[in-house]
This record gives C-alpha cells, structure tokens and sequence, in this order.
C-alpha cells in the first residue's frame, strides 16, 4: 500500500508538472502571437503613415504640379493640372513632378554663348540673357514632350531655340548692317523667338542679346572712328586758317583804309596850307622867328626881299 500510494503521488507530480510545462507553452505561444501582432501593427501602421505621406505632395506657391500614371489604361501624364495646395495621388501607380511657372533667369554665356555668321560671313559672338516663363495650361503637355524638369529644357530645346533664332536673324544682315541696325536685328530675334516658342508654351518676358563684334571688326571701326576724327581735325584746321586769313585780310584792308584816309587828311591839310600861305606871311613868320641879331662875319643878310 505504501509503494502503492507513493507511485500516484509521483504519478501525480508528473502528471502536474506536464500540465504546466503546456500551460508555460501555451502561454509563450499566446505572448508570440500577441507579439507579431503588435509587430505586424507596427509595422503596418509605419507602412500606412509612409504611405499616407507618400501619397500627398505639397504643391508651392508658383509652381504647377503635373500627375504621371505609371501603370494601367491610363498610363502617361493626366490631362488633369494640378494647382497650388495638397495634392492626393497613389504613389504606387502615380508620380506628381513640379513645375515652376514664376519668371526664371537663363544667361547662356561663357562655355554657352554662341557663335554666329553674318551674311557676309563675320562672326559675331552672343551671350543672350532673357526672362521667361511658362504657361500654366501649357505644363502637361510641355512635361509629356520633353520628360524633363526645366533645368534640362533650359540647356536644351530652349538653348536650341534661342540660337536657331540668332542663327536665322544673323544671316539676314552684313556685319555692317549689324551694327547700324542694331534696334531692328534685336527686333528680328524677338519675333523669331516668339514663334517658335509661343506655341510650345514658353513666354518670354525680358530679352537681350549681348551681341559682341569680331576683333577685326572692331579695328576697322576703330581705324575708321579715327579716320573721321582726322578728317575733322584737319577740316577744323582749314577753317581755322581759312579764318585767320580773313582776319589778316580784314585787318590789312583796316589798316589800308585808316592810311588812305589818313593821306588824304595830310594832303587836304597840304592843299590847304598852300592855299593860306602867302609872301607876306612868310616875312611876318621870318621877322617872328628871328633874335635881332646881325651875323658877325660875311655879308649882312638882306631883311627884306624885293617881292615880284
């Protein structure tokens, strides 16, 4: 009986401790699956948050946002603009690129300036700057041509753009018709310009052109400049001379009329005086002039003269 008893209480130990070794287990599998769910949560909420904020796009003040379906029937760019504010998409089919519509500044100078020919074959160097922008409406299709930002379209449909019309408005002129036409070459670019830009959706604001004449071309003008300058100079010279010699000539003839008339006075007065002076004056003038004294030597002088 003793053994008998002491066997089911072991029996019993073993029994129990069975049971909570499976409770233990049970609970461990109970506190694993509480576990990857709280990590699926998790996981999953962190997935929804970056989703959620993958799927709306901040669009700026001044920028257009365009929606480009990546998958499905509709694939390519939505006809759809999207404007200023929140934008909602789904990030996993749809991308939404930004594009600027304020005024942008492009200088093509340096390694970017151009190089043109006149029609008489001189080679004007340009470095353009202009002002530009680009119409609203027109994003969609712009982004659908190009599929590129705008930075991209700058270096190259624009840049093609802008020498093309340099190219053709050059080629209408000789190097002299350039420069004496400046007003009307830059006139000549701007519409080309506008032509073919216009209708791809791009407005130009500002524009010039930085038009820089060949090397020899500005030595000819130099030479030139200088030429007239001396022909200036020396025609400022004749008239110089020219007029220091009618001064000469006026005084001359001055100088001649005052001694004509001068003569002319002294021989009046001479005519005059001839006329005036008679036998007996000159007695009277010869008796006023003389000091009474007789002369020593030689012959007494006669006093008064027998006059015929």
């Amino acid at each position: 009986m003793g053994f008998d008893n002491i066997g089911d209480a072991w029996a019993q130990r073993q029994a129990q401790i069975a049971n909570e070794r499976e409770q233990l287990k049970l609970e461990q599998q109970l506190k694993y699956k509480q576990m990857t769910k709280l990590i699926g949560s998790i996981i999953l909420g962190l997935f929804l948050t970056v989703f959620l904020f993958q799927s709306c796009e901040r669009i700026d003040a001044g920028h257009v946002g365009v929606k480009v379906n990546q998958y499905g029937d509709d694939k390519g760019v939505d006809n759809v603009v999207a404007v200023t504010g929140m934008v909602f998409f789904n990030p996993i089919t749809t991308t939404v690129y930004e594009f600027p519509t304020f005024i942008q500044h492009k200088e093509y100078k340096g390694e970017n300036s151009f190089v043109v020919n006149s029609k008489d074959g001189s080679e004007f160097n340009v470095s353009p700057i202009m002002n530009y922008s680009v119409q609203r409406e027109k994003v969609p299709a712009i982004f659908a041509k190009y599929r590129r930002p705008l930075e991209d379209i700058e270096e190259g449909f624009l840049k093609t753009a802008v020498y093309d019309a340099f190219r053709l408005a050059t080629n209408k002129y000789t190097a002299d018709e350039l420069i004496s036409n400046r007003a009307v070459f830059e006139i000549e670019v701007r519409r080309l310009l506008d032509g073919q830009l216009l209708k791809e959706g791009f407005v130009i604001n500002q524009f010039t052109s930085n038009l820089i004449y060949p090397e020899t071309f500005k030595k000819s003008i130099e030479a030139k400049n200088n030429a007239v300058q001396a022909a200036l100079r020396a025609e400022n010279e004749v008239k110089t001379a020219e007029a220091q010699a009618k001064i000469k000539v006026a005084t001359a003839q001055g100088n001649a009329e005052a001694m004509l008339t001068s003569a002319k006075a002294e021989a009046e007065a001479n005519s005059l005086k001839q006329k005036t002076i008679t036998p007996m004056l000159l007695q009277l003038e010869y008796i006023n002039k003389w000091d009474g004294k007789l002369p020593v030597y030689g012959t007494t002088p006669q006093m008064f003269k027998n006059i015929q």
